[in-house]
């Protein structure tokens, strides 16, 4: 997104569908708040990446996975920051568009109708999709209904068996340090078929070389909240 001002993508156009959504009778409290909806869409996307909502970071800077998490994020795809934030390449598109505020245990749920709100009406204009990157159980429930697994866990052990188009993946906050550290394969098996399938996406899309500088797998460290 655009550093001066975070509601435009890189290519200086507000997202798919902003000033309905913005102006959505349902987005009035965030309004009220001086809050615009964070995420990125246009119509020449090639990955849609699913995630939970804005984090307060997120929220405050105007600009998605805006934090530790999200440089983890884009080490697990191989793709750079320049990349990432193009929406000709990616659309970031949180089940909820605005910070739901914070829990007991980390950020509260997202809003559950403004996915199904939304999603469809921006998906129907982003005809160049290849992609759909699921992070976290609510993307998951979600997308693949009764094609998630019990457990998140399970549902990512099965990214390669996932409906074709879809990728699930855990988030990558700290809190899920201690899950990655429990569960090796997933950085020696499912991050390379995680960038394997963003490479097909991206073919004929990205600059020549665009993927190349991301850390290996082993090298990933911990990370904060969206």
């Amino acid at each position: 997104m655009s550093t001066t001002d975070q509601t435009t993508g890189e290519r200086g156009a507000k997202p798919l569908l902003f000033d309905q959504i913005n102006d959505a009778e349902e987005n009035a409290a965030m309004r009220a708040k001086g809050w615009p909806p964070v995420y990125t869409a246009s119509a020449e996307s090639r990955i849609v990446l699913v995630g939970q909502a804005p984090g307060r970071i997120a929220q405050r800077t105007r600009k998605p996975w805006n934090d530790p998490s999200g440089r983890l994020l884009r080490q697990w795809l191989a793709v750079t920051d320049q990349q990432f934030y193009d929406p000709a390449l990616f659309a970031l598109m949180p089940m909820d568009f605005y910070f739901p505020g914070k829990g007991t245990h980390g950020d509260q749920p997202p809003r559950k109708d403004f996915a199904p709100t939304w999603h469809p009406r921006l998906l129907a204009l982003m005809p160049r999709v290849r992609l759909t990157i699921l992070v976290g159980a609510y993307a998951q429930r979600y997308y693949l209904g009764a094609a998630a697994g019990r457990t998140l866990t399970e549902t990512v052990a099965n990214a390669a068996d996932a409906p074709e188009g879809f990728f699930p993946l855990v988030h990558p906050s700290p809190l899920n340090i201690a899950w990655r550290k429990r569960n090796p394969w997933f950085e020696q098996e499912t991050v390379p078929l995680l960038r394997e399938a963003v490479a097909e996406a991206l073919e004929g899309a990205a600059e020549p070389g665009a993927l190349e500088g991301a850390a290996e797998p082993g090298a990933l460290e911990g990370a904060g909240h969206e």
